[in-house]
């Protein structure tokens, strides 16, 4: 009699490793794509400062702030910050994606 009422008792268990598996793959998905977009606003934050510090010590001409904002808006960010201290500028650059904020810190100057 123990085995009749089991009966069926695989089917529940696979439709519920199912749904599992998908609600896991649903939420997975979108936050491992941010991982490259993370990637892509550490480059435009890179290119803000550089930018920056090419203007503050004369290389190029402009004015650093400005330039850093340009940089980080061709890299598809927008700048939040941005500090120069002599030769060195400081900039913080952010993206939102969807629902994500995205943000990143960077540093440039010449070395010490």
């Amino acid at each position: 009699m123990t085995r009749r009422s089991e009966r069926g008792s695989g089917s529940v268990l696979v439709v519920a490793l199912l749904g599992a598996l998908v609600t896991l793959t649903a939420v997975l998905v979108p936050v491992l794509a941010l991982l490259p977009t993370h990637q892509s606003v550490q480059g435009a934050a890179d290119a803000a400062a550089l930018a920056a510090a090419d203007v503050a010590s004369g290389l190029m001409p402009g004015v650093p702030c400005e330039t850093a904002a340009r940089a980080a808006e061709l890299n598809g960010a927008r700048l939040a910050a941005c500090t120069v201290d002599g030769l060195i500028a400081t900039v913080a650059v952010a993206r939102t994606v969807g629902v994500f904020p995205l943000s990143s810190r960077a540093r440039a100057g010449p070395a010490p």
